[in-house]
């Protein structure tokens, strides 16, 4: 189970249409694994939706309760991550909005994924705020919680970055507070003797020398910490670094292997081109789609040998086959000892038994929509505990809590 007080991790999903075998290789197979390291907030981000999807949102309400479903028949436990809807937890906005005072465009312009995204979906006029803006509200999403890490992929690093430029500036501009170094200084005795003596000690090796491991050293010393508040630590933290108050911590991005599952057609698996297989398929569909998949064009005739490494099939079995199973395919196909049909059938008993448990869950929560509304319902209260502390703060370092 994921200790409270360990590291944070912070990730969402758009809920855009039934997941497929490549969220679930690219994303919730990991989700499943940092469920148990860490404190994980796993958020359905319905208002990133309404950023491209604002003409007909019709569809993202069913699509919220689905993903869920899908989350839970896959693994992703209750018990272990918050389980959370974004637009349930307003602070989300609130937050965006603040940070939307400072934030200059230019920087939300740079975003390598603000044009591709248009180049992408031409059909869809995205010349507006809330597109622009969702990089912003992304990083609101994940400062909020103060997430240490950020599960991604290469195309998504500029995100991070961005989030962990939004927390840079708001330290800037608003950590500042009076008496803040007396604070720090008092903070450090409530360590104790020992360890702020060795606080200090690391601070100077950080400062004067600017020892990197002097500061990680620090860093962890301070984490360690039980007895110290979130506010001590948070100006421990800034004074370490010669700086004021640190309210948000600079999120990390935690990069994910790439995923690796194709599409039926050899690209990327996606619903844009029209060439998944969802998680919860129909088994009849399974089996047609796989033995429809195209496959190395040298091999017209059965007796034509092949080359597996032009052919869309062999990417799946570098994903459900193992090394004696790969080596049949390899020798197979290169002597024309087995047809494509042979070498499709073991990739759809893989694929069936991989969706048998889940598709088996999957009815189980459908058939208990109160059970799954139950889970969710605990989960947006727990990450709006959690949101409104973080925005107390917020509101106290901008000098907005006079109300």
């Amino acid at each position: 189970m994921a200790i409270p007080g360990n590291p944070r991790v912070m990730s969402g999903m758009r809920p855009t249409g039934a997941l497929h075998l490549g969220h679930y290789h690219g994303v919730l197979r990991n989700w499943l694994k940092l469920q148990s390291e860490y404190e994980c907030f796993f958020s359905v981000v319905d208002w990133h939706a309404m950023t491209t999807d604002y003409a007909d949102p019709r569809e993202i309400g069913p699509n919220v309760w689905e993903m869920v479903i899908d989350w839970l028949a896959v693994g992703i436990n209750p018990g272990q991550a918050k389980i959370f809807v974004q637009s349930r937890v307003p602070e989300h906005a609130e937050l965006h909005l603040l940070l939307s005072m400072f934030t200059p465009i230019s920087w939300l312009e740079r975003v390598p994924t603000y044009k591709d995204q248009q180049e992408k979906l031409k059909s869809k006029d995205l010349t507006t705020y809330g597109f622009l803006g969702y990089p912003l509200l992304q990083a609101a999403d994940i400062i909020i919680y103060k997430a240490s890490y950020v599960p991604v992929g290469e195309d998504q690093v500029a995100h991070v970055e961005m989030a962990r430029e939004v927390a840079r500036r708001f330290n800037f501009l608003y950590g500042r507070e009076a008496g803040f170094e007396e604070k720090a200084e008092a903070a450090a005795k409530k360590m104790g003797k020992k360890n702020n003596e060795q606080y200090h000690e690391l601070r100077r090796s950080y400062q004067e020398q600017g020892n990197v491991e002097a500061l990680e050293k620090a860093k962890a010393l301070i984490e360690s910490q039980k007895r110290v508040t979130i506010g001590d630590r948070e100006r421990l933290m800034g004074y370490l670094e010669g700086g004021g108050k640190i309210i948000f911590p600079e999120p990390r991005a935690l990069l994910t292997p790439a995923p690796k599952m194709p599409g039926l057609d050899g690209h990327k698996m996606s619903k844009s081109y029209d060439n998944t297989i969802t998680l919860r398929e129909n088994p009849t569909n399974v089996e047609e789609k796989i033995k429809r998949m195209p496959t190395d064009p040298a091999r017209v005739r059965r007796t034509d040998p092949g080359n597996p490494d032009k052919c869309p099939v062999w990417n799946f079995h570098e994903v459900y086959s193992d090394d004696s199973l790969k080596k049949w395919v390899q020798e197979g196909c290169r002597s024309a000892g087995i047809g494509c049909l042979e070498c499709k059938q073991p990739l759809i008993d893989a694929i069936l038994k991989e969706q048998g448990p889940i598709r088996e869950r999957a009815q189980e929560y459908q058939q208990d929509k109160e059970l799954v509304r139950g889970i969710v319902s605990q989960g947006c209260e727990a990450a709006r505990d959690v949101a409104q502390e973080t925005m107390e703060e917020v509101r106290e370092a901008m000098g907005l809590s006079y109300r």
